[in-house]
């Protein structure tokens, strides 16, 4: 799904028209609608179009990955207009083909400034996999509204669900501080 992101984010600032469109109105679409109706469109929805039911899982995930690719190509697509137009123009100038171009010259000049942008956006995809149990998915607060449900209270089992995402989101800023950290020192 990477690839997918970095080729809308790479197609805003492109002079092929229908690349530019498709790019503009896919991510107007996936940021312009809440995430819990892409899920239900997704799950819901999906099936009586194509005849066959999707698992509440592959739901979310495919969900997740179309919504974080529209957002996370408009950080990237922030990341490649803040890196010198000069660069871009001197790059094509000497016949350097825009793919090259964009991985080679760009995108790592990009990726140093969007870094931050990216985690949080991981992060709230992260936190945002709850609402896959609306569609039945055994994620973790799922699994915490079933013992919940069955043991009739409800203030411990989301507690220890909130500790627990707490715990990852947490765990992950701090691999992702260390690796930025890491990244800055080589500049």
């Amino acid at each position: 799904m990477s690839f997918f992101t970095t080729f809308l984010a790479s197609q805003t600032p492109s002079n092929i028209k229908p690349l530019k469109w498709f790019a503009d109105f896919y991510t107007s679409v996936f940021r312009g609608t809440p995430l819990i109706l892409q899920l239900a469109i997704i799950y819901f929805a999906t099936p009586q179009l194509i005849g066959w039911s999707i698992p509440p899982f592959i739901a979310g995930v495919i969900t997740f990955s179309l919504n974080s690719a529209a957002y996370n190509s408009e950080t990237i697509r922030g990341g490649i207009l803040g890196v010198d137009k000069g660069q871009r123009e001197a790059a094509l100038t000497m016949g350097v083909p825009y793919t090259m171009m964009m991985w080679d010259i760009v995108l790592p000049q990009a990726f140093k400034n969007i870094l931050p942008a990216l985690v949080n956006e991981s992060i709230a995809l992260l936190k945002d996999s709850s609402l896959v149990s609306t569609v039945g998915a055994l994620d973790l607060m799922r699994r915490g509204q079933i013992v919940a449900a069955e043991k009739f209270i409800y203030f411990e089992p989301l507690i220890i669900v909130g500790l627990v995402y707490y715990v990852m989101v947490t765990g992950f800023t701090w691999l992702a501080q260390r690796f930025e950290r890491r990244i800055r020192k080589s500049d």
